[in-house]
């Protein structure tokens, strides 16, 4: 009998030491945990001082991610989060070590028209996509990718949501083509670019985030400002570039479109479609990574759908992380509602346990392989 205690007892610590993640200190049966794991805030505030807010999403909800912007959108002000290349790598340094769990830090660090890095602040000089796409050449590419992995990682960023893998399809695209953020209209040009630019940034322990899945280039409106419409402007080789990567083994992280594409779902958009996020880029497609979200506050959602609503229907549809950038609008305290609408779902048994550890294992999964810390 006690050796048959012994051996249980030895057994179910293993199991326990198998289900934990690397980070010992984090009870992976922890609710709270699970669930902030799937959250992605911005914020205001140069310094943690200049954010309790925040300090309060890390320590308390556990959240796992934090988007930084140098412009604030409701505010009409610089200086949000960025002002200097110090400033940003103690602003990094000092978040991380709010948390028990390594945070993703991301950006939009694109180049070109979207930069949040300026060089007005001490950071270097970079271009457009569609510069990159129209030299169509491996050198200046490689140039342009290992400058900004460079810089990212001296700022202690481990998460660029870039490169962008939507065709150039429409020119007149207000939130695409005219921003010049599509490396081209050719789905081969785009591939062999985004290919390239997330090797690198793998190498240099950056985390590349393709977007705007199932594809954006086509566009006539703005998802940051109204319901966006392609379902007769998307053509199905826009997938190209994600099926390619795929095949050939990316499995880092997926950014969703906001559009709406009747061709692959007649009700939701693609953020908060089964069909298109489940059945299409999970199932047809074989992605294993983690899928995150477009900012879940611009008004293609946040106008058409309520907080609750949306927040269901992209976990439902296969969202691991949701972001909310606080920079469409601003609510500091929206990681909270966030959590406690996701516990509310778990309670009524709307969403089941097994889908929040999906998301959580697959989270878990990505940081550890990039040895976050």
């Amino acid at each position: 009998m006690k050796k048959q205690s012994l051996f249980s007892a030895v057994l179910l610590l293993l199991l326990c030491l198998i289900a934990m993640p690397c980070y010992g200190v984090v009870q992976t049966d922890s609710l709270t945990i699970k669930i902030g794991q799937m959250l992605m805030i911005g914020f205001r505030g140069c310094t943690v001082e200049d954010s309790p807010e925040i300090v309060a999403d890390i320590k308390e909800r556990h959240i796992g991610g934090v988007v930084l912007f140098e412009y604030d959108l409701p505010s009409r002000t610089h200086n949000r989060n960025i002002s200097s290349p110090e400033q940003v790598t103690r602003l990094t340094r000092d978040l991380q070590k709010q948390s028990r769990v390594p945070l993703f830090i991301a950006i939009d660090q694109e180049g070109g028209k979207v930069n949040r890095l300026n060089p007005s602040r001490g950071f270097p000089a970079s271009v457009s996509a569609q510069h990159l796409g129209q030299l169509n050449n491996p050198d200046s590419t490689t140039a342009a990718a290992v400058q900004t992995a460079r810089t990212l990682k001296e700022l202690h960023i481990v998460m660029n949501l870039a490169p962008v893998a939507d065709l150039n399809s429409n020119q007149q695209n207000p939130v695409i083509g005219k921003l010049e953020r599509s490396y081209s209209s050719d789905p081969a040009v785009v591939t062999s670019n985004i290919r390239l630019i997330s090797g690198i940034y793998r190498e240099a322990g950056i985390i590349p985030a393709l977007k705007h899945f199932p594809g954006h280039g086509s566009s006539t409106t703005d998802t940051h400002l109204d319901f966006t419409d392609v379902s007769t402007t998307w053509s199905e080789k826009e997938l190209e570039p994600y099926r390619d990567l795929i095949a050939s083994g990316y499995r880092d992280v997926i950014m969703t479109a906001h559009v709406f594409n009747a061709t692959l779902d007649p009700l939701y958009p693609a953020t908060l479609s089964q069909a298109t996020l489940e059945g299409l880029l999970r199932g047809k497609l074989g992605f294993q990574g983690v899928i995150i979200s477009d900012d879940m506050q611009m008004k293609a959602i946040a106008a058409h759908y309520g907080l609750e609503t949306a927040i269901q229907r992209a976990i439902e549809a296969g969202v691991d992380i949701l972001v909310f950038g606080n920079n469409a609008a601003y609510d500091p305290v929206i990681a909270l509602k966030a959590a406690e609408i996701i516990k509310s779902l778990l309670a009524r048994k709307v969403i089941t346990p097994e889908r929040i550890d999906q998301s959580y294992r697959r989270i878990m999964e990505l940081k550890q392989r990039y040895h976050l810390n």
